[in-house]
């Protein structure tokens, strides 16, 4: 049975964010094809993105020299070394059967976006606990029936942050003023293109 609503218990909104950015970058995080969005499916993918064997990755500078401005913007200490990992989960558009990305040794620690910051006007911190440098799965098309599904691996290997705050927020209006706020950051320091 319910407790009547007079005698509900008070609860408290605890909320913290995980939020994805495209860094806007010509090509993918460890090859040379093209980042751009909208080509023919399979037409972006080489043996590198596609995790054929022997192919070997090669860091794109570009990616990193972007993942550092979104850090140092968020009031994060650049990390001396980071360090990649695989992530091994098993989904059709994952060539690979794991995601590169870190965790253990992220790229950016320990920010924060004070209260009263140009756009963040609420009176409290966000805490920012970490930047990390990912690449982005394919995509899954379900077009034309409902019993089969296209993979396109033109997104495989497209360049990533993750921001990952503390669970400062205490109200979903807030949590969402505040994406709204890193998405204007992003996008005016010339980071990410408003795709998150």
């Amino acid at each position: 049975r319910c407790a009547p609503p007079d005698r509900m218990p008070e609860f408290e909104a605890v909320i913290g964010l995980e939020i994805h950015a495209q860094l806007l970058t010509a090509s993918k995080i460890f090859c040379g094809c093209s980042a751009a969005f909208g080509a023919e499916p399979n037409t972006h993918v080489c043996p590198v993105c596609l995790g054929l064997p022997g192919a070997l990755p090669v860091l794109n500078r570009a990616a990193v020299d972007l993942a550092i401005r979104a850090s140092l913007a968020l009031g994060c200490t650049v990390q001396p070394i980071s360090i990649f990992a695989r992530k091994n989960y098993f989904y059709p558009d994952l060539p690979k059967g794991y995601q590169i990305s870190q965790y253990e040794q992220p790229l950016a620690v320990a920010g924060v976006i004070q209260a009263g910051s140009d756009y963040w006007t609420p009176d409290y911190d966000i805490r920012i606990t970490r930047v990390h440098m990912e690449e982005d799965a394919g995509k899954l098309l379900h077009e034309g029936s409902d019993r089969y599904s296209l993979v396109d691996l033109n997104r495989a290997g497209t360049p990533l942050i993750e921001i990952v705050t503390e669970p400062d927020f205490r109200t979903a209006k807030d949590a969402a003023a505040f994406f709204g706020y890193l998405r204007e950051l992003l996008v005016s320091i010339g980071v990410n293109d408003g795709n998150m």
